[in-house]
């Protein structure tokens, strides 16, 4: 990410473990040099198909206009999907710091980008606009958090990356994604320096639960349930701050997903 430095799957291609760039859209619209010979392909028709066909008859010098090849990219439909009914919101009884189910809008949180961020059917929604390397973030909690874990649920409909964030001070923290299609796997960074990297399969369309805990310079990430990510940040560049959940349009230009249930706790 460039702002708050918490690099999405595009700023990790360098790094030794990087999956590849990312798929090109296979869809593709007519433009320049090849839009420009429809136009004249279709002055052609039109002016052969004015021109009477009786010997003798004068010939009409008026040529229709060529049609417009438009480019507007059609509406994906799946963008105004809804995910399948969620986990149910159980913060524990002890240790809680912080939990929304987002029943009460977004009252608790910070976006940077109004456009993006919006409650739909009791969930929290952000969806971007489909150009590539688009980002934005939605901020909750204390920057003096120090040492704690947070939990929640989170479903891709469209892209490919869901990410969270840790100790959040200005514009910089410890990011987790969780990259779908084309992927499977999940990432743990701090700014652009890649910490580990584990392959996990996690598709569009279904919910998935993450748990990143922040104890100290160690670092670990669940996903499902799972243990797949255990690692320490040597310097301990980031001691502490808030969190921020975040969307990624990445290199396929696409980004629409659901978050809910968040907890953050204390370590045990």
């Amino acid at each position: 990410m460039d702002r708050l430095e918490l690099a999405s799957h595009e700023l990790l291609e360098a790094a030794p473990f990087s999956s590849g760039a990312a798929p090109a859209d296979p869809r593709r619209l007519v433009t320049g040099s090849a839009a420009r010979g429809l136009c004249v392909l279709a002055t052609g028709v039109a002016f052969l198909a004015s021109t009477p066909l009786a010997l003798g008859a004068a010939r009409s010098t008026a040529i229709r206009p060529a049609a417009k090849v438009s480019s507007a990219r059609p509406r994906d439909p799946t963008r105004d999907a809804l995910p399948p009914p969620g986990p149910r919101f159980r913060p524990p009884d002890q240790g809680v710091l912080f939990a929304d189910d987002f029943s009460h809008g977004l009252q608790a949180w910070t976006p940077d980008r109004d456009d993006v961020w919006s409650i739909r059917a009791g969930m929290l929604r952000g969806d971007l606009p489909d150009v590539p390397q688009q980002r934005a973030f939605v901020y909750a909690g204390s920057q003096h958090w120090t040492d704690y874990a947070v939990d929640l649920d989170v479903c891709g409909i469209r892209g490919v990356d869901k990410g969270i964030a840790v100790r959040v001070q200005g514009e910089s923290g410890v990011g987790v994604d969780l990259r779908g299609p084309g992927y499977h796997d999940v990432l743990l960074y701090q700014g652009k320096i890649p910490l580990g990297q584990h392959r996990i399969d996690n598709g569009n369309g279904m919910w998935h639960h993450l748990r990143v805990e922040a104890r100290g310079p160690r670092y670990r990430v669940w996903v499902n349930g799972t243990l797949v990510l255990d690692r320490k940040d040597r310097r301990n560049a980031h001691p502490e701050g808030r969190i921020a959940l975040a969307a990624y349009t990445g290199g396929v230009g696409q980004c629409t997903l659901y978050f809910d249930n968040v907890v953050v706790t204390s370590p045990r």
